[in-house]
């Protein structure tokens, strides 16, 4: 599994400080993490950078709990792309953020996503990020998929009863998709 984790498939989970270890640096935690693939270390002034964080080493003495959530967010992302995998799977990462952050995180993983052709699995119940970031979409409910095909379709002509419930739920989709 150590040869498919961080080096093909990466997390982005949905409580970015918790997931960083509260001990370490975040210089540290870059370091176990390019580490735990490779030897030596990098400079990691394009990686922050990619990610619109400072590429400085002041910022890399700082710990988890010296970051705003958004900024811990970026950092977990810097560390998904560490070793530039096929696949991220993004679970609610943007569950924890102010609206501005999260549109600024969506627009992120778009970027990251066309730039260095990593494939994005992104889970989330709130439908709106979905509509903006996703081609693709799988409507689970209990666990099995009740509705699955390009978002544009899933979103303007639900199927499954249960999708239509869920779309309902959500004012401006609803509103998007009765003015086409």
């Amino acid at each position: 599994m150590r040869n498919l984790r961080g080096r093909e498939i990466a997390l982005v989970p949905q409580s970015p400080i918790a997931a960083l270890n509260p001990n370490l640096t975040l210089g540290a935690q870059l370091t176990e993490a390019w580490r735990a693939h490779r030897p030596g270390r990098p400079a990691w002034t394009g990686l922050l950078e990619s990610v619109r964080l400072p590429a400085e080493e002041r910022f890399l003495r700082l710990y988890p709990r010296n970051l705003s959530v958004g900024l811990a967010q970026r950092f977990l992302i810097a560390l998904a792309i560490l070793h530039e995998p096929s696949l991220i799977l993004a679970d609610e990462p943007t569950s924890a953020l102010d609206a501005l952050t999260q549109n600024e995180i969506l627009e992120l993983f778009q970027d990251l996503s066309r730039r260095m052709g990593i494939a994005l699995l992104y889970i989330s119940h709130d439908l709106l990020s979905v509509a903006a970031i996703c081609d693709r979409v799988l409507i689970l409910k209990d666990g099995e998929i009740v509705e699955r095909g390009s978002t544009a379709e899933v979103f303007a002509n639900p199927r499954h009863r249960y999708t239509r419930e869920l779309l309902k739920s959500v004012p401006a989709l609803l509103s998007t998709r009765e003015s086409r």
